[in-house]
C-alpha cells in the first residue's frame, strides 16, 4: 500500500508574501526569486505561510511511500493544480498564483486542480492512501477531493480543533522523532472539535 501527501496551498496575498514579492527586497530569497533560476515553490510557500508549510512540507517528506512513478508530495497551487514543491518559481509567477483565489467556484483554481487530482487518482491503486496535509472543515479543496478519492483521502487525526501554527509544531516533532501520526478517512469524519492542549515549544 502506497501513501502520498498534498499540502494545502499557503496564503499568497499576507504580509510575508508581500515582504518576499517587493522589487526593493535584498534578502536572499527575495534575490534568488527574482533571478533567472528562481526558487522552489516550497521554499517561497515555507516563506510566506512559515511554520505550518515548514512542518507539512518536512514531514510528507519523512514519511511519503509512493507508488513508481507517482510523486510522492503534491502542492495545491492555484492555478496550476497540483505542483511538486520542488517546482521552480521566480516572482512573476507567484504574483501569477496570487491573482487566483482559492475558491472552488473559481473555474481558473477549480479546473487544473480537479484534472491533476483526477489523473493522480487514476495512477494510484485502490489501496493506496492520499493524505491530506490541510484544514478539513473548509470546502476550498476537501470537496473537490473528497469527491475523486473518496475513501482513500484521509487526514491526520490530530489536526481536529488545531490552528496553524500548532498543527505546524506538531508536525515539525513527528517527522524529527519518526513517529507517524494516525490518520482517517475525510468521508464521514468529525472535521470541527475541541481544542486540544497547547504543544511545547520547538527548541
Amino acid at each position: 500500500m502506497a501513501r502520498i501527501f498534498l499540502l494545502s496551498p499557503a496564503h499568497s496575498g499576507g504580509v510575508r508574501a508581500q515582504l518576499l514579492l517587493r522589487e526593493q527586497a535584498a534578502f536572499p530569497l527575495a534575490e534568488r526569486l527574482r533571478g533567472d533560476e528562481g526558487v522552489q515553490l516550497g521554499e517561497a510557500f515555507q516563506f510566506t505561510s512559515g511554520l505550518y508549510f515548514r512542518g507539512k512540507w518536512r514531514y510528507a517528506r519523512t514519511f511519503a511511500a509512493p507508488p513508481a512513478g507517482v510523486p510522492g508530495v503534491l502542492v495545491i497551487a492555484p492555478s496550476w493544480g497540483l505542483a511538486r514543491p520542488e517546482r521552480p518559481v521566480r516572482r512573476d509567477d507567484l504574483l501569477a498564483l496570487a491573482r487566483v483565489p482559492v475558491d472552488l467556484a473559481d473555474e481558473r483554481y477549480r479546473a487544473p486542480l480537479e484534472r491533476d487530482a483526477a489523473a493522480l487518482a487514476a495512477a494510484l491503486g485502490e489501496r493506496d492512501e492520499v493524505v491530506l496535509l490541510g484544514s478539513i472543515a473548509t470546502a476550498k479543496y476537501v470537496d473537490l477531493l473528497l469527491a475523486i478519492f473518496g475513501e482513500r483521502l484521509l487526514f491526520p487525526t490530530a489536526f481536529v480543533g488545531r490552528g496553524d501554527l500548532s498543527r505546524g509544531g506538531l508536525l515539525l516533532r513527528a517527522a524529527r522523532e519518526g513517529a507517524e501520526l494516525d490518520y482517517l478517512p475525510v468521508q464521514g469524519a468529525r472535521r470541527r472539535g475541541a481544542r486540544p492542549p497547547r504543544l511545547p515549544r520547538l527548541r
